[in-house]
């Protein structure tokens, strides 16, 4: 009840470490009992000891995606995903493989894809205020996200399919089957605790859409499907596979990053926005008038703003692992023993605004906090992507195989903005 209702999940764990003293500690993970057998957890939450979670020599990532309990494999089609395989399983290699191909075949896609989808949403953004005086950048982002990555993944808009408008409300019911154990969805406590918090929604509830979903891959994905079969996938494996990647890491990510990225550069002021502007136009000109990956790599400011909203607000907070041996596990002060087959878990806002690392502003929004050489050393500290932000995803790790592509998107947001709006 904390941790969904009366202090939420920051304050949660933040009383635990004040009580405690101590930045490792021993609690209890929600959900409970009839979904996780075991809610015990050696919480680690600072920036010094969450780095053991991307350690696959110490800990086994078999079936944790989610934590302390695994939905049913009948939300995805019968097979366990990437994201439940440990890195030693043989599938793991093959799938990651596949993502790495996706996105270095569409690498060009990206960019005209982005600008294209976001400046119409900016444009409907702009008819709604002058009719409405109001517009809701949320709902707009989810049905543009996912028309987004549908045309820069596969170059097939989901729109254009048997899915029509549809795609972003199924996507939607299917990722809350799989995550209510861990959300609330903001209805009275009572009602609201025994439906999500108590039992499993049966999968068949959303098995229609589902399948509608798979639809859309199967025909969208051809190339990438015909790649996945010379790597020695059978066809209908890799597409749920893809189909998991794209709806729940891309625009299940993207659903949280970018309206995370906007409310936090809106917050920043305007004379931020100044330099952000200054920065944007300069580089943009210098290119021809055209947004490319040169003149993006030119805007350092900007840059640096899209990291520091992934490290204030990383779209998936909690990390987990299982002690492949015993160990020892350090933070800032101290050194804990843990036993074989412990469940470690990490709460990652804790880690990345460790004030350890990050001084007295730890908790703020600093824009340009990644700018500069002494600014690029703490980068090894922004751990969103399940892995520090100096390192690169393989096929040996579990770190986000599109880690590069959010960085771009959130870019290409404030780009967008900036290269229309002065504030």
């Amino acid at each position: 009840l904390d941790f969904y209702y009366f202090q939420g999940q920051d304050k949660y764990f933040e009383s635990r470490v004040d009580k405690y003293g101590s930045t490792v500690v021993r609690i209890n993970v929600p959900p409970g009992p009839f979904m996780a057998r075991d809610p015990r957890v050696v919480a680690v939450l600072d920036a010094k000891s969450f780095p053991v979670l991307f350690d696959v020599d110490k800990v086994e990532k078999k079936n944790l995606f989610t934590g302390t309990y695994m939905p049913s494999t009948s939300l995805t089609g019968g097979f366990r995903v990437c994201s439940y395989l440990d890195p030693s399983e043989p599938t793991h290699t093959k799938v990651k493989q596949l993502l790495f191909s996706l996105l270095a075949s569409r690498k060009d896609a990206f960019i005209p894809a982005f600008r294209s989808h976001f400046s119409s949403l900016l444009a409907t953004v702009e008819s709604q205020l002058v009719l409405s005086k109001k517009s809701n950048f949320n709902t707009l982002n989810d049905a543009t996200s996912f028309e987004f990555i549908g045309d820069a993944y596969f170059g097939v808009l989901p729109s254009a399919s048997d899915l029509g408008t549809t795609g972003p409300t199924k996507a939607a019911k299917w990722l809350i089957f799989q995550l209510h154990p861990l959300v609330t969805l903001g209805l009275p406590m009572i009602p609201e605790e025994p439906l999500l918090h108590t039992v499993h929604l049966p999968p068949i509830l959303v098995s229609g859409d589902y399948k509608a979903l798979y639809k859309y891959f199967y025909a969208a994905a051809t190339k990438a499907l015909d790649t996945a079969e010379g790597l020695g996938l059978k066809r209908d494996e890799a597409c749920h596979n893809l189909l998991f990647a794209t709806v729940f890491n891309s625009y299940g990510g993207l659903k949280v990053l970018l309206p995370g990225i906007l409310a936090r550069i809106a917050g920043a002021g305007e004379k931020f926005h100044q330099k952000l502007v200054a920065e944007i136009r300069a580089a943009v000109a210098d290119a021809g008038g055209k947004v490319t990956i040169e003149a993006l790599e030119k805007m350092e400011l900007t840059k640096s703003a899209v990291w520091e909203a992934l490290r204030l607000d990383p779209p998936v907070k909690f990390q987990y692992g299982r002690a492949k041996a015993d160990m020892n596990i350090e933070s800032h002060d101290a050194v804990f023993a843990v036993k074989k087959g412990e469940m470690l878990f990490g709460y990652q806002p804790c880690a990345t605004r460790d004030p350890r690392v990050f001084g007295s502003t730890a908790r703020e929004f600093v824009g340009d906090r990644f700018v500069g050489e002494e600014g690029r050393k703490l980068l090894q500290y922004v751990y969103w992507s399940n892995g520090r932000e100096t390192e690169s995803p393989s096929v040996d790790n579990k770190q986000c195989p599109g880690k590069n592509l959010v960085v771009l998107v959130g870019r290409l947001l404030v780009v967008e903005l900036f290269l229309r709006y002065d504030t």
